[in-house]
């Protein structure tokens, strides 16, 4: 993970807006995809953080891309989330 992080250089306005990631998944799990399991795709691992803050204690000018790459996955995941409620909400109302 450490690589993929330092070989990031497109910067942080490179991301996808969260809303468009988040319907990215969404979409998955409208074909049939396993909600835990695109639960952990989209969130970032405490084993991952771990190896992060590790990382910054010998590189400390990525803490703020790890930080902000840790936020942005917060939103997505906050995003499918409430995405996912409506859909099992709307479905159960249309029964």
């Amino acid at each position: 993970m450490a690589t993929a992080v330092q070989d990031w250089d497109g910067g942080l306005e490179a991301l996808e807006p969260p809303q468009r990631e988040a319907a990215f998944f969404y979409g998955l799990f409208l074909r049939g995809h396993s909600l835990e399991e695109l639960r952990r795709d989209i969130a970032v691992s405490g084993e991952v953080v771990t190896r992060w803050q590790r990382l910054w204690g010998h590189e400390p000018h990525l803490r703020r891309r790890c930080e902000h790459m840790l936020r942005y996955r917060h939103q997505v995941l906050a995003i499918f989330n409430t995405l996912v409620s409506l859909e099992i909400a709307l479905s159960h109302w249309r029964q």
